[in-house]
């Protein structure tokens, strides 16, 4: 799955699953840019890991509901590694806060929206004129986009949602010069579930699944770099589950 020489971006690089794609990235030889918006030791240390093995990564801070600093990105990208960008990965997103109906005001909807929905058109817009044949977007939807989502996730699911069809409306419209697929995780490891799941909750899921364990991100990374590259050329429009078997579609 050779990306050798090919410009990536990746946002929310700096940990978790963002993180595992950029290193997997670089491990296939891509030039990797990192976007990050608060975890800067992650982002710093994976371009010196990078580094170290011979590859080539920045890192930026960003906020990408923000033009100017998408604008800052797709300039930093260029400046390092030519005009041409190659790949997409569009990790950034989250749930912010678990909140019913009842408890949610319009802040707070409008927030999940930015920065699940918003932040990807920015960041297709801006990277799209500068994608040649054979480039590749992954966007980065949720198994909360299929099943509404747990306990006070209304915003973050439906956002979701409009990730997933987005990819499709994206494939469609961008082929067949570029490429758009999407990714829909279920539990994985990661600080999101740490934070907003219930220990109680992950270890059921995890039992009751085919495969017994949680995901990790570096499972997901894995599919996420089999979908920018060449391997996956017959591919796009796809919203591919990766969820241990909770949830076939």
């Amino acid at each position: 799955m050779s990306l050798k020489g090919k410009t990536a971006i990746v946002t929310g690089g700096g940990r978790d699953i963002g993180r595992a794609c950029v290193m997997a990235l670089a491990a296939e030889g891509a030039n990797v840019v990192i976007n990050y918006h608060s975890s800067a030791e992650g982002a710093e240390s994976a371009v010196n890991e990078i580094e170290a093995m011979g590859g080539k990564a920045i890192a930026l801070q960003g906020d990408l509901t923000k033009q100017s600093d998408v604008d800052a990105l797709i300039a930093a990208s260029q400046a390092a590694y030519g005009k041409e960008i190659n790949v997409l990965m569009h990790v950034t997103g989250g749930l912010v806060a678990r909140k019913t109906v009842p408890e949610m005001d319009i802040e707070h909807w409008n927030t999940v929206m930015n920065l699940n929905t918003t932040s990807l058109f920015y960041m297709v817009k801006a990277v799209e004129p500068h994608m040649p044949e054979g480039s590749s977007i992954v966007t980065f939807a949720s198994q909360a986009g299929r099943d509404g989502g747990g306990p006070g996730s209304v915003a973050y699911a439906t956002s979701k949602g409009a990730v997933m069809t987005m990819t499709r409306g994206l494939a469609k419209e961008l082929g067949p010069r570029i490429r758009v697929n999407s990714l829909c995780p279920g539990m994985i490891d990661t600080d999101f579930h740490n934070i907003f799941t219930k220990p109680e909750v992950r270890t059921h899921v995890a039992n009751v699944s085919p495969v017994k364990r949680e995901g990790t991100p570096e499972d997901t990374a894995n599919l996420a770099v089999f979908l920018a590259s060449d391997k996956s050329a017959f591919m796009t429009g796809a919203n591919v589950d990766i969820n241990g078997g909770m949830l076939f579609s």
